[in-house]
């Protein structure tokens, strides 16, 4: 499903509505109501959603998630395909390092180029074609390598002797946060990085659907 930008996704479970379990419109309907009637920012949404509760005594649990699209300008993404060749880890490097330096962003330059390194090496190891690699400048810097396999890789500790197995934890020590998002033909690993000097974050891996 596409969502024009400015759109409203709201998630919830059906005890935000629960009136009577076998007949949710009246709480579809006060729903709509508030959120047709809240601000645009996705917290007054979930404040306005809320107040669609019945009164009394809860017998189930309410969860709500309120989001809203909003699109880049099109200089703040950079997309690349890259081949399996393991060549193409030096050439997405060099990339990254024109793009930064274009974003007045070379101080992110060593450990922006080294997360790539080791998600594209991952793909291009571990992964299947076709496979691609993404920058994104938000709020955060934000890393993305993308492969049609549906396996999710799991950072593990390894031994001194081992020669690899360290690709992952380097990103979690380097990254503020990092996580696997699936979609239609496999999935992204990607990675988030402060602007503005702050540490990065521990180890903190999040499943996004």
């Amino acid at each position: 499903m596409r969502l024009p930008e400015g759109s409203k996704l709201v998630l919830y479970t059906d005890g935000l509505l629960a009136d009577d379990p076998d007949d949710p419109r009246p709480g579809m309907e006060r729903l709509r109501a508030a959120l047709g009637s809240c601000g645009r920012s996705a917290e007054e949404a979930c404040a306005s959603a809320l107040t669609v509760l019945p009164p009394g005594r809860r017998s189930d649990d309410v969860v709500l998630l309120v989001a809203r699209t909003r699109a880049l300008p099109a200089d703040h993404v950079a997309c690349w395909d890259l081949s399996v060749d393991p060549a193409a880890v030096s050439r997405v490097r060099t990339e990254v390092a024109r793009r930064l330096s274009a974003w007045n962003l070379d101080e992110l330059g060593f450990t922006t180029e080294l997360i790539f390194s080791e998600l594209v090496t991952n793909a291009i190891r571990y992964g299947s074609e076709p496979i691609s690699a993404r920058l994104l400048l938000d709020r955060k810097l934000i890393c993305e390598v993308s492969d049609a396999s549906e396996t999710s890789p799991r950072p593990r500790r390894a031994a001194i002797t081992d020669e690899g197995g360290r690709g992952l934890f380097l990103v979690a020590q380097l990254a503020e946060r990092w996580g696997t998002r699936y979609t239609q033909r496999g999935k992204i690993i990607w990675a988030e990085q402060f602007l503005e000097g702050e540490p990065a974050g521990q180890l903190q891996a999040h499943e996004k659907p």
